[in-house]
């Protein structure tokens, strides 16, 4: 009898004893940390709840930082003053990789895993990408434009040169669009950082006529759009394009009334989320040495790249999106 309470005991352990270790395996100790620029946004917001909620299900401390603007400096220094802190690992999107490229080296150099989301730095050593195929999504606005425009027609760009995910972009737009013998790309405009100067400057772009009329407004960044629409109502422009990106709840409505033809959807949410749970991994299981180059590795334990995915949001498919949000908000 006593034998067989001895098998059914160690039985038991067997099953128990994985589970307890799984249960310890993380601790509130563990600090995690999301750098990024433009915070106040709307993405942003979107993005450090995914972070919470993966840091929540692990049970493990995390923390959105960086400037509420865009200032690639600012979030350069944010950077820094959290690889000080010795963190378990970092999250980081990059708005300028000259400025953090050495920065994020340096913290590979000191044993802090770091993966960029959102916008890349592949020059730099990090241990891979999550986000947006930023090529494809600007593929994917360039075969809409091409069709709304039925292959004719003058065409600007507002962006901020020089971001990374945002010039992939405007590569994907050129790319489709250079098939397109008559529709003419006329300028790309430099919002320089300030997403408030699209609406000023869309309203000066309307008052062109004849040959050179602009026909089609892109913007590649995620507040243009609102902009851009705003100059579109005060001058009742009905008879333009406008292709935004991003869904906050303020381009979805101008995508709803009709002044925004369509918008490209990203994941925010899911970067942040696979990404903590990325860096904790790399945190439970050491890869020894971290500092190396795992692109040319055909043994890497790293993707090079994770696509999280986009979608074309209009008004065939935007009452679901919109659903979705707010079954997210309640």
């Amino acid at each position: 009898m006593n034998t067989l309470r001895k098998r059914y005991l160690f039985a038991l352990l067997a099953v128990v004893l994985p589970l307890i270790a799984g249960c310890t395996r993380h601790s509130k100790s563990e600090q995690y940390y999301l750098v990024a620029t433009n915070t106040a946004l709307p993405y942003w917001k979107v993005a450090a709840s995914g972070f919470a909620a993966a840091g929540a299900e692990y049970g493990v401390s995390v923390d959105t930082r960086g400037p509420a603007g865009l200032n690639a400096q600012a979030e350069v220094d944010e950077f820094k003053a959290m690889v000080a802190r010795k963190p378990a690992g970092i999250l980081v999107q990059v708005v300028n990789s000259q400025l953090m490229q050495p920065e994020i080296d340096a913290a590979i150099a000191a044993g802090i895993p770091v993966i960029t989301i959102d916008s890349d730095s592949p020059e730099s050593k990090r241990l891979y990408f999550i986000g947006t195929n930023n090529f494809e999504a600007g593929k994917l606005g360039g075969r809409r434009a091409a069709a709304q425009l039925n292959g004719k027609g003058n065409v600007v760009f507002f962006t901020n040169p020089g971001q990374p995910n945002l010039d992939e972009r405007l590569k994907g737009y050129q790319d489709i669009l250079e098939d397109y013998h008559g529709i003419k790309i006329v300028e790309v405009f430099d919002i320089k950082t300030d997403a408030g100067t699209a609406m000023d400057k869309a309203g000066e772009y309307l008052e062109r006529k004849g040959p050179a009329r602009i026909d089609a407004f892109i913007c590649l960044d995620s507040r243009s759009g609102a902009n851009v629409a705003e100059a579109f109502k005060r001058r009742n422009a009905t008879d333009r394009l406008l292709i935004a990106m991003d869904v906050d709840s303020d381009t979805l409505k101008l995508v709803g009334d009709g002044t925004i033809d369509s918008t490209i959807s990203q994941k925010p949410y899911t970067m942040a989320f696979l990404g903590l749970k990325a860096l904790d991994d790399i945190h439970h299981y050491p890869v020894k040495p971290l500092d190396q180059d795992y692109a040319l590795d055909p043994y890497s334990p790293f993707p090079t790249f994770v696509n999280t995915g986009v979608a074309l949001v209009d008004k065939t498919n935007l009452d679901a999106v919109m659903k979705k949000q707010r079954s997210v908000n309640q």
